[in-house]
């Protein structure tokens, strides 16, 4: 069914199910670009726009989770006129499938990323380690990748305990160990918390002198929705791909994070949980004296006696 077909808009938010999601997708990639089955579980939509391609990686699931049902780069690219490669899987499939390494391996044959002035890969957690591995096809890229994974080769990293139903599938393979395929990116940015010892371990992997470990501290393993949730994801992922993302330029927009009820509220458990009351009083009065949070201005009467001030207004 073609778009032409429809009489309206193709509108990925109308689709009830897997199937219908699945048959608007493959109307928008074939109305705007391409959309190709991969094997039984993965599919590609290309969107062809500008003479910038972004390419990511998606399941199901977590597209459809969305608002709209749309892959999560996809407003992006339409507001800046860029393409976009998206990669669709059906489960935690990590693509590892033979069906997605050759269709990468055609694009290679047919110089598809020649054809563009600039590529990024993006990905976070395990479609990091997806965006990071097959981005060895288009030497000179970009990348960022929020939390990604090295490998779950229990050779290598059998100290990761978690994903236990991918260390059944073959990371040892082609596009398998995530660090080497990176080599050939003119600029790999990892932002990870360096709080979780796991996602920095897998972090330090990524060596290669292109490669920019960018720390969000008490943001959590689940960093794409915290960025999201706070409004910075978009500028995130468009400063990584015209290359203006930097330590310091994450920083600013990471600042956005203490306006955050839920970051605060973890924040404040973690500090609890050093035992230091001071840093207990300063975080509440510092946030006590900016928001409206109940539980900050409870948790600094007990701490002072003292009930907390009014937040100061904007």
């Amino acid at each position: 069914m073609s778009n032409s077909e429809m009489d309206v808009p193709v509108d990925a938010s109308a689709a009830t199910d897997r199937v219908s999601w699945l048959r608007l997708i493959e109307c928008i990639g074939n109305e705007e670009g391409s959309f190709e089955n991969l094997g039984n579980s993965h599919w590609a939509m290309f969107v062809e726009d500008g003479r910038d391609l972004v390419v990511t990686f998606e399941s199901i699931a977590t597209a459809r989770a969305r608002q709209g049902q749309m892959p999560l780069v996809h407003h992006i690219a339409a507001a800046k006129g860029w393409s976009h490669l998206c990669l669709i899987s059906d489960g935690p499939t990590w693509f590892r499938d033979p069906a997605v390494y050759a269709y990468f391996d055609r694009l290679v044959d047919e110089a598809f990323f020649e054809d563009f002035d600039s590529v990024t890969f993006y990905g976070a957690g395990p479609m990091a380690y997806a965006a990071c591995a097959f981005a060895v096809t288009a030497p000179g890229c970009n990348i960022l990748a929020l939390s990604p994974v090295a490998t779950l080769s229990p050779a290598l990293t059998g100290w990761d305990t978690r994903f236990k139903d991918a260390r059944r599938l073959d990371f040892t393979s082609r596009y398998g160990y995530a660090p080497d395929m990176t080599e050939g990116c003119a600029r790999l940015a990892v932002i990870c918390d360096p709080r979780s010892k796991i996602d920095l371990m897998h972090a330090a992997l990524f060596h290669a002198p292109q490669t920019l470990l960018i720390p969000a501290r008490h943001a959590g393993e689940f960093i794409e929705p915290m960025l999201a949730r706070i409004g910075v994801l978009d500028e995130t992922i468009i400063e990584a791909a015209e290359s203006r993302l930097t330590a310091a330029s994450f920083a600013t927009l990471w600042r956005k994070r203490l306006g955050d009820a839920i970051f605060l509220k973890h924040l404040l458990q973690a500090v609890e949980a050093t035992g230091n009351r001071r840093r207990v009083i300063r975080l509440c009065e510092y946030v006590a004296a900016r928001h409206r949070i109940s539980r900050f201005h409870k948790r600094l009467a007990e701490l002072t006696g003292n009930p907390a001030p009014e937040p100061i207004k904007a």
